[in-house]
């Protein structure tokens, strides 16, 4: 999911991956006061990864319905079926007739996420995130929509999906893409700033604007018969001219995030624009800076841009390292005992890094996998009900070809 363009002037090479534009040049930039700089490297964690399945195109997300079996979403809209270690021809659900067609090479809309409800045992009821054509001046619209798996069949009708939740984006990237429920039982949602660069949406940008739903995580209800309900405990129920729907803002690609069982805490990773990719840790009504701030540094303004109640990343790095941060889950598996309590996470280009907690701080080390294709993009992660990682990679840049796979990451 890379768009290469050439820029002759002084080598200058510029990206473009799932709405991040990556200049890889160093650029001054304005660093918030007292920011660390030089937190020393935590050792560098050597791994294995164990194939599980390959011949997808473009896995974005996967989820663990029961025995033994995975569902892993397709970028162009099947959810496929490994079962005892084979992907079936069959997918569970074909979703291409209600979504838009994606593009060959550079795409960012498509089929990117899925979760079970907490209830899946008992209500067969799952939630997927797909891009569909919509009228008017937008590009595409997102949807959530949920689907339930019928008792004597794996065969779901992709017409008897419940819309959850319909978002129109102006432009063809930063979608966002996740859900996930929470431990309070509620689904959790991100959405990007609508596309483009630097969120030029309006006075403010969409991130900062709580008067809609992009560059946002929401949390709804959806045990109702209606499309879905807001909870009460929503930090901007009742706020004039604020979503209810909004958990927290000021995000420009929350491609990626996911819960910690063990704490609870939610953790995204949101793709940035020049120079900064960052990790949050995300709580109640908390604003994350966009596009006030690419990381822990001002963007627009270029200085002295007001932090006053900006919640910092946990963790960033420069574009001299990566150019697309996907987020990943802690670790709360046992079959890898070193990386125990640590946030996994990668650069689409291929490197993968962890945190771990030192004091008040995050320290950033580097992960390597001893057996594993070179020159894989990493477009996803998954997490087992027993807490063990799964990665979800790309051979290719783009969708159109069979060259995904699914790798679960064991002990050395």
């Amino acid at each position: 999911m890379k768009q290469l363009f050439a820029n002759n002037k002084k080598g200058t090479t510029l990206w473009s991956i799932m709405g991040m534009n990556a200049v890889m040049i160093i650029c001054s930039s304005y660093v918030f006061p007292g920011s660390k700089q030089n937190v020393a490297e935590p050792p560098l964690i050597t791994v294995k990864v164990q194939p599980i399945s390959s011949n997808l195109q473009s896995p974005t997300a996967l989820t663990f319905p029961g025995n033994g079996d995975i569902w892993v979403t397709e970028q162009p809209g099947k959810i496929r079926i490994v079962k005892n270690g084979k992907l079936l021809d069959e997918p569970l659900l074909d979703l291409r007739s209600k979504m838009l067609k994606v593009n060959k090479g550079y795409e960012e809309r498509g089929l990117l996420g899925i979760c079970l409800h907490p209830q899946f045992k008992s209500n067969k009821k799952f939630y997927v995130f797909y891009s569909a054509n919509t009228t008017g001046k937008f590009n595409h619209k997102d949807v959530i929509a949920e689907y339930k798996l019928s008792s004597n069949s794996n065969e779901i009708d992709p017409n008897s999906g419940r819309i959850i939740l319909e978002q129109d984006k102006p432009d063809g990237n930063h979608d966002g893409g996740c859900i996930q429920f929470g431990r309070d039982g509620y689904l959790y949602i991100s959405f990007g700033d609508g596309g483009g660069q630097g969120d030029k949406h309006g006075e403010i940008g969409n991130g900062q604007n709580l008067g809609n739903l992009l560059g946002k995580i929401l949390r709804v209800d959806v045990n109702t018969n209606a499309t879905y309900n807001v909870p009460k405990t929503n930090p901007f129920v009742g706020k004039k001219d604020a979503r209810p729907e909004i958990w927290a803002y000021g995000f420009r690609n929350p491609y990626r995030f996911s819960f910690d069982k063990a704490s609870g805490q939610l953790f995204a990773g949101d793709v940035g624009q020049d120079l900064w990719e960052e990790v949050d840790i995300v709580t109640k009504g908390a604003n994350y800076g966009w596009r006030l701030t690419e990381g822990t540094h001002c963007y627009n303004p270029a200085t002295g841009c007001d932090i006053k109640g900006i919640t910092m990343p946990i963790a960033e790095y420069s574009h001299t390292e990566g150019i697309s941060v996907i987020g990943g889950y802690v670790y709360n598996g046992k079959q890898v005992p070193v990386l125990k309590s640590k946030y996994v996470f990668a650069d689409w280009v291929g490197k993968m890094f962890y945190l771990q907690k030192s004091g008040s701080q995050w320290q950033r080390g580097k992960i390597t996998f001893q057996n594993i294709p070179a020159n894989l993009k990493i477009i996803g992660f998954g997490e087992d009900p027993a807490g063990e990682v799964y990665v979800l990679t790309n051979s290719d840049t783009g969708p159109e070809n069979a060259n995904g796979s699914i790798y679960k990451i064991v002990k050395n």
